[in-house]
């Protein structure tokens, strides 16, 4: 067994920015269009990336140096990021302590609502199928157009009905539409 397998090792990975063009995709085989335009493609994307940097600052050639200025080493790298994610946890756990804050005031609400008055306590929490329809429902559709059968099915009881008009400052282009009258929905 070799001894240099034992011995700690420590890559000395290089920041540097591989010295390539990577846009080899944004390159037209000819220039054709307006003069203006490639003027200000030139400006923004040039050919030698490498001599300097861009000015959208897509691309930097002292990245490696800037990075290792900004942190100087892998312990405060690990410290920011631990410090991060503390972070986060905190975050996290005032939303998660909110959550269930709201939760038990509504569980005591419910258990109020059930101790007054029960059968509103189980109109409040009646399940509900939205496509179930009542038999006055089903004679209706029956007589509609299609139209208005769509604006039936479309209606799902307890929401906030589509066909309303939304409050606005100003009048509508075309006046008040007299002959408008509101779906009838049967309940």
């Amino acid at each position: 067994m070799s001894t240099s397998l034992l011995a700690p090792c420590r890559a000395n990975f290089s920041l540097r920015v591989a010295q390539t063009s990577v846009r080899t995709y944004a390159v037209r085989s000819e220039a054709v269009g307006d003069p203006k335009k490639e003027i200000i493609r030139k400006a923004l994307y040039p050919n030698n990336i490498r001599s300097r940097p861009t000015p959208t600052g897509t691309w930097r050639p002292d990245v490696a140096r800037a990075l290792q200025f900004a942190i100087p080493s892998v312990q405060a790298h690990h410290t920011i990021e631990r410090a991060w994610l503390l972070h986060k946890r905190h975050v996290r756990k005032e939303r998660e302590a909110e959550l269930a804050r709201k939760f038990e005031s509504m569980r005591r609400a419910m258990d109020e609502l059930q101790r007054v008055d029960s059968r509103l306590y189980m109109e409040a929490n009646k399940q509900e199928d939205p496509r179930a329809r009542s038999e006055a429902e089903r004679e209706l559709a029956k007589k509609l157009k299609t139209t208005e059968v769509r604006t039936l099915e479309a209606r799902i009881r307890g929401l906030f009905p589509r066909e309303m008009r939304i409050p606005t400052d100003t009048p509508p282009q075309f006046g008040w539409n007299y002959e408008w009258k509101p779906f009838p929905r049967p309940l």
